[in-house]
């Protein structure tokens, strides 16, 4: 257990504040918090320095990490180089369920203990997911953008037999994926009624009572699928041009998992050959979506939102907390529950 002032940077942004981490911190330990706001989501975000979804600069995080014995952060860039320039920094909490911006490995060779919030995102992504499948189901957009935007009510002619959408009872949706997101969603759209099969390879037999499936069956018997799965080289690009064509006419796709699951190509020529009814997209191959993308172009046929399955108040808050769990346990010399090195 320490006996000094523990020295803490909460390097938050604009969705965990750095005020909830150092709220979140008082609850747990005593520590000197130092406060500095990235510029994430309003500001840019992406790959630095070998670390991907990173937020800020690392000589700006090298200047605010000066005494520091733990880093807070949800996105900032933890490097090699920020690393080998703050030899006195022994603890990294990170504020989101993939620590995708720290380097690991760095980590292990200059002995930093690096701890996540898993599970943190899972609730606020399944809610968003059915969201996203209700409005491509029913064209919710597409008739808001036309009463709202253009003073238009042409979106009645959605009423009529050919251009109404489906209905989630009875319907048959796959879910590829059944974890902590997967499975929020199968049971909500079970409430819906809605006949809801499982692909999940680490799974096996039934999973509370669903149809568990291989990929090629689920998709042959799916109107709609909703991609779960965790973003690998074994799964990037799962559902490309082949799996796609298994699909019934007129299915509709959903991805508010990882863009690289999905072949953005094949999902363009299969909506633009209209064997596909519809898709709806919270990830992108690239982020933040490309102005060229072929997604833009497809007509009133895709439902695109920038990347925001995981954003909800609770999630930063419920994120904070975890994170300066983790700092409280360090602090008192007990295991950490979520580390990685």
């Amino acid at each position: 257990m320490m006996t000094s002032s523990v020295r803490v940077l909460a390097a938050g942004d604009r969705f965990v504040l750095p005020s909830l981490i150092t709220a979140a911190l008082a609850r747990q330990a005593h520590c000197d918090v130092r406060e500095l706001m990235l510029g994430r989501p309003l500001g840019p975000f992406g790959p630095v320095a070998g670390v991907r979804e990173a937020s800020g600069t690392e000589g700006e995080l090298i200047a605010a990490l000066a005494g520091a014995d733990v880093l807070v952060t949800q996105r900032a860039p933890v490097t090699e180089r920020v690393l080998a320039a703050r030899p006195e920094l022994r603890l990294v909490a990170v504020c989101r369920g993939d620590p995708v911006n720290v380097d690991l490995e760095a980590a292990r060779r200059h002995d930093v203990r690096v701890c996540f919030a898993p599970g943190c995102t899972a609730a606020a992504t399944a809610e968003f997911t059915v969201g996203l499948l209700i409005a491509a189901l029913r064209r919710i957009p597409q008739a808001h953008d036309l009463l709202a935007e253009q003073g238009s009510w042409a979106g009645s002619t959605y009423c009529t037999y050919e251009q109404s959408g489906l209905e989630l009872e009875d319907l048959p949706v796959g879910l590829i994926g059944h974890g902590a997101v997967g499975s929020r969603v199968a049971r909500a759209l079970c409430a819906f009624g809605a006949r809801v099969m499982v692909h999940d390879p680490y799974a096996r037999g039934e999973v509370h009572g669903l149809r568990m499936s291989s990929l090629d069956e689920l998709l042959r018997r799916s109107r709609v699928i909703s991609l779960h799965a965790r973003l690998t080289e074994e799964t990037r690009g799962l559902i490309g041009a082949r799996e796609l064509a298994l699909l019934p006419p007129g299915a509709v796709v959903v991805n508010a998992a990882r863009g690289g699951l999905l072949d953005e190509a094949a999902l363009c020529d299969a909506l633009e050959d209209g064997r596909l009814a519809a898709a709806a997209l919270d990830t992108y191959a690239e982020e933040p979506l490309p102005a060229d993308s072929r997604l833009r172009t497809v007509g009133g046929r895709v439902v695109l939102t920038p990347h925001l399955g995981g954003a909800s108040r609770a999630v930063a808050e419920k994120a904070a907390r975890l994170a300066a769990a983790e700092v409280g346990r360090w602090v008192r010399g007990e295991p950490l529950a979520h580390c990685l090195t």
